[in-house]
């Protein structure tokens, strides 16, 4: 590789993969927000059809059960989104640290070099840990959503 006094775009090679994964973790942010909505929305009418309808012992039991579902999902939905926010900053930071680092490396002093690849390799790292983490989280909430579907639907037919 070119040093980067003799090519002043090299910089840039090194800031654009952590860049798309940012784009790539905000994304699921909002995806996940989403579905954090979805959840709390789908908990207010099941809490509504508990306290404002005259409910027969069997759908009660019902309700009670979707609400328990309901918890353990937005838990996972929440923490999911923690991760994904998490890896979001990483990656930020790992762009703004390759950034400095390779300025540093410009510089004629190479001053700092390992610190600053050791934090952007840190950084990084984190960042596609979180995604990992967040997104089989995101997995386990799905397999909870489609199974109180198919509760909900064997318990209306």
């Amino acid at each position: 590789m070119a040093p980067f006094a003799d090519n002043p775009f090299a910089a840039l090679t090194i800031v654009v993969a952590p860049a798309i994964l940012t784009n790539a973790s905000a994304v699921l942010c909002l995806g996940t927000a989403n579905r954090l909505v979805r959840v709390v929305d789908r908990t207010r009418v099941i809490s509504r059809q508990l306290t404002h309808t005259e409910v027969n012992v069997n759908n009660h039991k019902m309700y009670q059960k979707q609400l328990e579902g309901l918890e353990v999902r937005w838990n996972l939905i929440l923490r999911a989104l923690r991760l994904f926010y998490l890896s979001l900053g990483s990656f930020a930071a790992a762009a703004l640290i390759s950034l400095f680092g390779t300025i540093l490396t410009a510089s004629a002093l190479h001053i700092g070099f390992p610190l600053t690849a050791f934090l952007g390799l840190l950084s990084g790292t984190v960042g596609v840990a979180g995604l990992i983490v967040g997104c089989a989280t995101m997995m386990q909430e799905t397999r909870l959503a489609v199974r109180s579907l198919v509760e909900e639907a064997q318990a209306v037919a």
